[in-house]
């Protein structure tokens, strides 16, 4: 809900992927069954687009995760 009204968040909840689009951030969930990742990304005119999500399996987030986000990103920057 806060990044919906236009709120941005800091560390440890959200980092920024310039990796993958200037205004491009890895949200970052964690609860008893393991970590999680939502890749977003906002001042897409009014919209906010979630590229990819994904289960986290290792301290660094994996360059073909990072490839699958930016290649489904241009897939919905096209559709626009």
């Amino acid at each position: 809900m806060l990044i919906q009204s236009g709120q941005t968040l800091g560390e440890p909840q959200s980092k920024p992927m310039k990796s993958i689009h200037k205004n491009a951030h890895e949200l970052r969930i964690k609860d008893r069954k393991g970590a999680y990742r939502v890749i977003y990304v906002l001042n897409i005119g009014d919209k906010i687009l979630i590229p990819h999500a994904f289960t986290k399996k290792t301290q660094k987030t994996p360059i073909k995760e990072i490839e699958l986000s930016v290649k489904r990103l241009q897939e919905l920057l096209n559709e626009n």
